[in-house]
């Protein structure tokens, strides 16, 4: 067949020389080498035709079942599962790739910041939120689009005796939406665990220990008696000193590592740690109500603040914990929070209740003494017992972290000009415009406009995790191309008009994510009943179109706390960045974290 093959280009070659020979040369423009048609057959169709085709055939197929199988499961979101395979089956390590962090603001009283007090403290509202929560005491989270009606204790004692399947409707008569809260009892006793192919997220909430890490050490005590009381905070302040005044030897393994591994390898690694006699110790820490990670540096700028919550130096973070209550020698505070069981909405709803609680009624003060009880029988220090395969697993565990921090560029921009209240003055979203200079930013440096990320909770609907924002659209790159490109061109009142209709394009995105009209986890959810059914791939989602859209350069989330100090995370392609922001009011600050891998990338190099 081949021979065949080479014989017919070869006549072919031959029929050209000689149909394009100096008679016939003057009847044609040129004689190509290729043929004219050579690569019809296999030229993409167009993404628009595909979209139709999807729209009209398989797609619809697939919506019809999506939409049966979720009137199948009402008691739960058609996204829940699929978003959870999405998180738990990804093989990528947590750390830089799913990870998040925000970091506190300092106690307003300044000798309040310290180590550990404030570990006490904090360690003591954190306890508190638990109880909080489990005894059902907590403040259910809700959306008051006109608090005067209905965040008002007339109307909480009106609703309280409404039946809870018809609560719901009671509050949006007052426009009062209620979020959903099912993650929450992940915060505590929880644990990420590696398996091969997937992992499972473990919780339970009957220990009653606190994980704490030092200098690389795991060290555990009960916060909790037996009957669900909390120590004293003398006591946990007595336990906090003691380790934090022990002078054990960080260790030559650190175990913290593995928990930034691969997961396919951490999860032979973890087997190997079972194997090898840490059945017990690896239950005190999967079990625990939370990690508290006493760091023995303080903070020397933002960037450094940044590093730290975000990664740290891989030895003192369990980073498969729920969370990381990070405190460092100067009194900072943060969390890093592993994704795949929540999202934001739930942890900040931690953090601020914990930060308004540890300074409005702190637990002990600067002139509190430690209880006098023998900590080093109420400390537990854990062991682990490590043979040469693990040795060996830490060592490269160590090399791939300090790998993946070294090419992590990261930097932060305060802009100290406007702010909120004079953006709203003049009619325009905070946001929009925080997302538009973003545009602009990425138009001057790269000269291109690039798929752009950023997160909306659906906390509104049950078992909500987030939609999509797609803030990069053809009116801010209008805008953009006009105030980067072509300034000199445009008035001042045409410039303001190209905003305003960004903002209104912007809030128009964002309202239809919030309420579930965004298409992303729809077009997520069809792919993966796809693939779950074994249904071949439609076209469409192999469209380099679709892969452009789905390899967002710019992954964006915004918060705003009282609480919160900075935010941020990785950038989620490795040529991309992850960009952190607050718009505050009073004044226009944006917290940046431009994140990427590569400093080597012929298309986008190092950020400086």
């Amino acid at each position: 067949m081949a021979a065949r093959q080479l014989l017919q280009r070869r006549a072919a070659a031959a029929r050209w020389r000689r149909g394009y020979g100096s008679a016939g040369a003057a009847e044609y423009l040129h004689r190509s080498i290729v043929p004219t048609m050579h690569y019809q057959k296999s030229l993409p169709r167009k993404t628009e035709d595909l979209a139709h085709d999807f729209e009209k055939g398989v797609g619809r197929e697939l919506h019809e079942q999506l939409v049966a199988q979720d009137n199948q499961n009402k008691h739960t979101s058609y996204i829940t599962g699929p978003w959870f395979d999405m998180y738990l089956k990804a093989r990528e390590p947590v750390v830089l790739n799913f990870n998040a962090f925000m970091s506190f603001n300092p106690d307003p009283k300044s000798e309040y910041n310290d180590q550990l007090i404030r570990a006490t403290n904090m360690t003591v509202s954190a306890i508190r939120f638990v109880k909080t929560f489990r005894a059902g005491y907590l403040e259910p989270e809700v959306f008051h689009l006109n608090p005067e009606k209905s965040d008002t204790q007339i109307f909480k004692k009106i609703i309280r005796f409404v039946p809870s399947s018809l609560s719901w409707f009671g509050a949006y008569m007052v426009n009062a939406y209620p979020l959903d809260m099912s993650q929450y009892f992940r915060l505590f006793n929880s644990t990420r665990l590696p398996k091969l192919n997937r992992d499972e997220l473990y919780t339970d909430e009957k220990a009653k220990h606190l994980l704490i890490l030092r200098n690389g050490n795991f060290y555990v005590f009960d916060v909790l008696d037996r009957d669900g009381n909390m120590l004293k905070p003398s006591e946990i302040q007595a336990h906090l000193k003691y380790i934090l005044t022990d002078n054990s030897p960080a260790p030559a393994f650190p175990l913290g590592y593995l928990s930034s591994e691969n997961r396919d390898t951490w999860a032979l690694l973890r087997k190997n740690l079972l194997d090898n006699g840490n059945e017990e110790a690896l239950q005190k820490v999967d079990s625990a109500v939370f990690c508290l990670s006493l760091d023995d540096f303080p903070i020397k700028d933002f960037v450094h603040l940044s590093h730290t919550m975000l990664h740290g130096d891989g030895a003192n973070r369990w980073y498969d914990k729920s969370f990381n209550l990070i405190i460092t020698k100067d009194g900072t505070a943060g969390i890093n929070f592993e994704h795949s069981w929540g999202d934001g909405v739930a942890v900040l709803r931690f953090q601020n209740e914990v930060f308004k609680d540890s300074i409005k009624a702190p637990a002990i003060s600067p002139q509190s003494q430690p209880a006098s009880v023998d900590s080093s029988r109420a400390v537990q220090k854990l062991d682990f017992k490590l043979n040469d395969a693990l040795k060996a697993g830490i060592t490269k565990a160590k090399q791939r972290f300090d790998a993946s921090v070294e090419a992590l560029s990261l930097n932060l921009i305060q802009f100290h000009e406007g702010g909120k209240d004079l953006l709203k003055q003049k009619k325009v979203s905070p946001d929009a415009v925080a997302q538009l200079a973003f545009q602009m930013a990425f138009l001057r440096q790269y000269n291109q406009t690039v798929a752009t990320y950023e997160s909306c909770s659906t906390a509104a609907f049950k078992h909500g995790r987030t939609e999509t924002i797609r803030p990069a659209s053809i009116h801010t790159k209008k805008c953009s191309e006009a105030f980067v490109r072509g300034l000199s061109k445009h008035s001042t009142e045409e410039l303001q008009k190209l905003i305003v209709e960004c903002s209104k394009y912007h809030g128009r995105l964002t309202k239809e994510a919030a309420m579930g009209q965004g298409f992303d986890r729809h077009l997520f959810g069809l792919r993966y009943l796809a693939l779950s059914k074994g249904v071949a791939l439609p076209d469409f989602y192999q469209d380099q179109a679709y892969a452009r859209l789905n390899h967002n350069i710019i992954s964006t989330s915004t918060l705003l706390s009282p609480a919160v100090q900075l935010g941020g995370f990785g950038p989620v392609v490795s040529d991309g960045f992850g960009v952190g922001y607050q718009v505050t009011t009073g004044k226009h600050t944006i917290n940046r974290r431009y994140c990427h891998f590569s400093e080597t990338s012929p298309q986008f190099p190092h950020f400086s």
